[in-house]
């Protein structure tokens, strides 16, 4: 096994996605995402790709009223790169009437056992989560390829600085344990774990305290 460190990526920047780009973003999500165990669980095998795309389009929908929600590192060219979601504090839960608004779409993406398990998984995360303000990261990815190339990092670190100089702590849940030194890496610390329960997976939820 090499022990080189992975190529960094250059000629790109970070900024809000446009609303054009929705359809881009989400197709990037879903790529990065193929093998997610957590929208594993919930998306029918079949089509699953194309499933969870229509998944990340629902979710930016919710997301763009938020100011700074959508991000992406792209290149000057317009090749995204790297897609994160964000929601600021007192900001990360859907209204009761936005959440029965956006049912039928998402039972089109889940199906009728997958919306059962979603409502768990959606449970699980809800009682988890801290009632401390704070900024909250439900989802980010990088393309197929080009992971551990700094690109993820990049555009993180963009919002944990804003966070940082303004004394905002950061939460997040990670869906797989192998990427918990990664978030880490960038401060983050693991608070316990979220059992979803009929089998499902386990997440870790993560807190970051702003640096100073």
């Amino acid at each position: 096994m090499s022990t080189r460190p992975a190529p960094r990526l250059a000629g790109y920047g970070i900024r809000c996605a446009r609303p054009a780009e929705s359809g881009a973003v989400a197709g990037l999500l879903a790529r990065a995402f193929a093998d997610d165990p957590v929208l594993a669980w919930m998306v029918p095998a079949a089509d699953r790709e194309r499933r969870i795309a229509r998944y990340f389009r629902l979710a930016q929908r919710q997301q763009r009223p938020r100011a700074r929600a959508v991000r992406v590192a792209a290149t000057g060219e317009g090749r995204l790169l790297a897609a994160a979601l964000w929601s600021g504090p007192g900001r990360w839960k859907p209204s009761p009437l936005q959440d029965l608004a956006s049912l039928p779409r998402y039972a089109g993406v889940f199906g009728l056992r997958g919306m059962t398990r979603a409502g768990e998984v959606q449970n699980a995360m809800h009682e988890a989560h801290p009632r401390t303000p704070h900024w909250y990261l439900p989802s980010v990815g990088t393309d197929r390829g080009l992971q551990g190339m700094g690109v993820g990092s990049a555009l993180l670190r963009q919002q944990l600085a804003d966070c940082d100089r303004f004394g905002q702590s950061v939460y997040l849940e990670s869906s797989k344990d192998t990427n918990v030194p990664f978030y880490e890496g960038l401060g983050f610390r693991v608070t316990g774990e979220i059992r979803i329960p009929g089998g499902g997976p386990t997440l870790w939820p993560m807190w970051r305290d702003p640096r100073r």
